[in-house]
């Protein structure tokens, strides 16, 4: 074996340890999505850069609703398989949401056309709190919390929430309140008894952006970490 096929093998077998350890990094390593000083990784859904409306502020990534230049906050690069863990403060009165698997298409006018969401609210003194599958923590308009954990307005929040292959889990201030999976039969009661039903883009995409929503109300989030599964 010569000395040129011995050097050519060392740096294919480089490479290859290489590529595997990228994958690594890339699959099972927490990567986090708000460095808490800039917007970087963001960017206003079908925009090119976040808006002035989301700001930093005192290391929280906030809405101010009554800023210039609105509209979801989406991340840059796009999920499958994940889990999320996030803070968010809401204000009295306040809506909000966590949505996923957000499609940037210019055929899609929002990030609810195609993101599923986990609802963000202040379940005391919101408009939107009348049904047990709208209040904070529910897969919106789908599955209600199976417990009320939410904290009140002003307070901070916790969320993990999980997806993989499909199956949603989502837990609130350590506790589990949301389990399903995509596609199966309980799903498909719960999508068409939604208002979901005829939405045919509706989590029809695996893969997508995630999205802070614009709703209105002030809100802020701290500590956004992602783990692709």
């Amino acid at each position: 074996m010569n000395a040129f096929f011995l050097t050519a093998l060392a740096v294919g077998s480089l490479c290859s340890q290489t590529a595997l350890a990228q994958k690594s990094t890339a699959k099972g390593a927490q990567q986090v999505l708000f460095d808490g000083k800039t917007t970087q990784g963001w960017h206003t859904y079908q925009k090119q850069t976040a808006e002035p409306a989301w700001s930093v502020v005192n290391g929280t990534l906030k809405l101010n609703p009554q800023g210039a230049g609105h509209g979801d906050l989406v991340t840059d690069k796009e999920y499958e398989n994940f889990e999320l863990t996030v803070d968010w403060n809401i204000t009295e009165g306040g809506n909000s949401g966590i949505i996923f698997g957000v499609q940037e298409d210019p055929a899609f006018h929002a990030t609810y056309e195609t993101g599923i969401e986990m609802q963000i609210l202040d379940d005391q003194k919101a408009e939107d709190n009348k049904k047990p599958n709208h209040l904070a923590g529910s897969l919106y308009d789908m599955q209600a919390p199976a417990k009320n954990v939410v904290k009140p307005a002003g307070q901070w929040n916790q969320v993990k929430l999980r997806k993989q292959n499909g199956h949603l889990t989502f837990w609130l201030n350590g506790i589990e309140i949301v389990d399903t999976q995509m596609g199966s039969a309980a799903w498909n009661t719960m999508l068409g008894n939604s208002k979901f039903k005829t939405w045919k883009n509706f989590a029809a995409y695996p893969k997508g952006h995630i999205a802070l929503q614009d709703h209105g109300h002030e809100v802020a989030f701290r500590n956004i970490k992602i783990t692709q599964l």
